[in-house]
């Protein structure tokens, strides 16, 4: 494609039987168009889905809309079908975007206006869940920007928001040449272009403040530890050659076990959706040096399930109010309680 008709941003959405909530999804980009001044790209990669999918894509594009529709022949599984959505994108930036997540009103502006003003790595924006109405559980704040010329302090930076795929936007002029199938078989192909294109790039942006709503539990069939423990780690590993400093690696994984790690141990506690012993023995293995583990992490795997409950309970509220999610907490409890007191 000619550079001067290129766009700025490729939305690049990987979706399979999911037509309801992508349908929400592309309503409320489409929504926001009107506001832009440079041309973006809407790309759906569809993966062989068997629900309505390609009947509510087609009444978008009879429509007019700006939707490049992939479908292919057969379920590639995801993460081809994510590593699809980079190579496709004709964006300067691409945005690899969850099919059941949400830009909030007036987000594509101003990221716009974001990207428009360098040739950042990576920008990164803030998540919120949402159960209900993602406007009404939206949890306020201002807004505050971070550039990173130093691409390790970004990754710190970053920590925890790198599992989540639909916050972070990746140019594609730092990564010429790479093709995204060759991160394939983690569930985690984004972090190695996120990982690869911030350590190529002179600057990356951190944006602290919610652009994105996602919805709440709405994914699932893989093992937790296995992905974002023992899968994770090999990739953090493998960038340690690539400018990854191991001060950074050390600090990351230590911030996660404050911030991340505690509140989803605890689901497997409360749900029981993965064998507690192979879990624990992947923490074990990979963060036993980690003083942090020791103190947020381990007791909820070693408790009895009632004490680990409220262990676990105490250490995500600990870990939110350390690393700046105690006002996205909050609002995730008032809607709860809201709705309690309404019925």
């Amino acid at each position: 494609m000619n550079k001067e008709n290129r766009p700025l941003l490729t939305i690049a959405i990987p979706t399979w039987n999911r037509a309801n909530y992508l349908v929400k999804n592309i309503e409320q980009i489409v929504s926001q168009l009107g506001e832009l001044t440079y041309p973006i790209e809407i790309l759906v990669s569809d993966n062989c889905s068997s629900d309505n999918t390609k009947d509510c894509v087609d009444e978008f594009l009879n429509k007019g809309l700006p939707i490049r529709y992939i479908r292919n022949s057969e379920n590639i599984g995801p993460d081809l079908n994510i590593a699809q959505c980079f190579n496709q994108a004709a964006g300067q930036y691409v945005l690899i975007f969850g099919d059941d997540d949400l830009l909030i009103d007036g987000s594509l502006k101003h990221l716009e206006s974001l990207l428009a003003r360098k040739n950042y790595g990576v920008v990164s924006v803030r998540a919120y869940g949402y159960d209900f109405d993602f406007r009404a559980e939206y949890p306020g704040g201002s807004e505050k920007l971070y550039e990173f010329a130093n691409s390790n302090e970004f990754i710190i930076k970053l920590g925890k928001f790198s599992t989540l795929i639909s916050v972070n936007i990746i140019s594609k002029d730092y990564l010429q040449g790479v093709d995204a199938n060759d991160y394939c078989g983690t569930n985690l192909v984004h972090i190695d272009l996120i990982y690869s294109a911030a350590l190529k790039a002179p600057v990356n942006l951190y944006v602290d403040s919610y652009l994105v709503a996602y919805k709440r539990n709405n994914s699932g069939g893989y093992s937790f530890s296995d992905v974002f423990v023992d899968k994770f780690g090999a990739i953090v590993d493998k960038y340690i050659d690539s400018g990854l400093s191991v001060d950074t690696k050390y600090k990351l994984e230590s911030d996660m076990l404050i911030g991340y790690y505690p509140y989803y141990v605890l689901r497997l506690r409360l749900q029981g959706t993965e064998d507690l012993s192979i879990a624990y023995s992947r923490f074990n293995a990979r963060f036993s040096r980690h003083w942090t583990f020791h103190c947020f992490v381990a007791p909820i795997f070693k408790l009895p399930k009632g004490l680990a409950i409220i262990y676990g309970a105490i250490s995500v509220f600990i870990g939110r109010v350390l690393t700046g999610d105690f006002r996205r907490g909050c609002a995730f409890v008032w809607v709860r309680l809201g709705k309690f007191i309404r019925h």
